[in-house]
């Protein structure tokens, strides 16, 4: 993917407060129309980075460019194509829906009323809020205000969505309804997220970056990362004792591990390989050699995404 395609570019990014390292060397690549989750604990320093690309605060080292322009000396220029949610949003509690979102339309639009009203419309619409448009606010659930957040971020057509911890204080449901609006936003526009909720970045995010005490300790495609780091990986599972399926695999040159967990009456066979297209056509092959074994599972090994943090993250401490 060439540069003209990437949103978001960094380059040894970095911020000290008083000497203390905030972030480190960071070096990030967005995608145009991904959705890109910045994973890490709290205290990571996902919100400085942020505010970096904003150009809220400048940095003591390293560079940022969003959208080729660069985030300290241009900053006016891009937060006139980005929409911003702040972790925890605040409204006047008194004013509907809709109130709310002509508010913030006003300060991009001043065009006829009807087209503002009917943009306005369609964002409500977007986020799923169309129907309580106009409810005073101080009634609206915690999800609903993340998704009246994400409707006034995008009510500009931004080019970038940055969303702050946009699921964190919310029930399963409520972070269901907003993952489903960051899903069908990916039309219309890239959007940057961070979170320190694993589950959300394994369900929505193309890509993912995870920063622990301010470096970046792993980016990748979310597949790639699920696919783990330690090298090809498939699972095996096998009716009763995995004795006759590890004793056909013993030997090839191309199988670096094996290993085997019993589960009631069935037995589980991790098998590490160095080559991916002889695992394709010959692990099911060398295991039903055996007539009398019964494979009622095999795929390629699946990481969640919870072991590929805490192994990266605890490896760092």
């Amino acid at each position: 993917m060439n540069n003209e395609q990437m949103v978001i570019q960094t380059e040894g990014l970095s911020k000290q407060y008083k000497g203390v390292n905030a972030l480190q060397g960071l070096n990030l690549q967005v995608a145009q129309h991904s959705i890109f989750g910045f994973l890490g604990p709290n205290g990571a320093g996902k919100s400085t980075a942020i505010k970096l690309l904003l150009g809220l605060i400048r940095p003591t080292g390293g560079r940022a460019a969003v959208f080729g322009l660069d985030s300290a000396r241009d900053s006016v220029a891009i937060r006139q194509r980005v929409g911003y949610l702040a972790q925890d949003p605040r409204y006047y509690q008194h004013m509907t829906a809709r109130e709310t979102m002509r508010f913030a339309a006003r300060f991009f639009y001043s065009g006829p009323k009807a087209a503002i009203e009917a943009r306005i419309e369609e964002t409500l619409a977007l986020v799923g809020l169309e129907d309580k448009a106009d409810r005073p606010i101080k009634g609206f659930s915690g999800g609903e205000r993340q998704r009246l957040g994400i409707a006034q971020a995008q009510v500009n057509y931004p080019d970038l969505l940055i969303l702050d911890e946009p699921a964190a204080a919310l029930d399963p449901m409520g972070r269901r309804d907003v993952l489903e609006v960051m899903d069908r936003l990916r039309k219309h526009t890239t959007i940057f997220y961070s979170t320190h909720i694993l589950d959300d970045v394994q369900r929505v995010s193309d890509s993912v970056a995870i920063l622990n005490r301010g470096q970046l300790v792993a980016q990748a495609p979310i597949e790639q990362l699920l696919a783990g780091g330690s090298g090809m990986a498939y699972t095996l599972t096998v009716r009763g004792d995995g004795q006759p399926a590890q004793q056909a695999l013993q030997g090839q040159p191309w199988i670096t591990a094996v290993s085997s967990q019993p589960n009631h009456s069935h037995t589980t066979l991790q098998i590490n390989v160095s080559d991916e297209a002889l695992a394709e056509t010959e692990l099911l092959r060398l295991v039903l050699a055996d007539k009398q074994t019964a494979v009622t599972a095999f795929g390629r090994r699946k990481y969640n995404l919870e072991e590929i943090f805490l192994q990266m993250v605890d490896g760092g401490n």
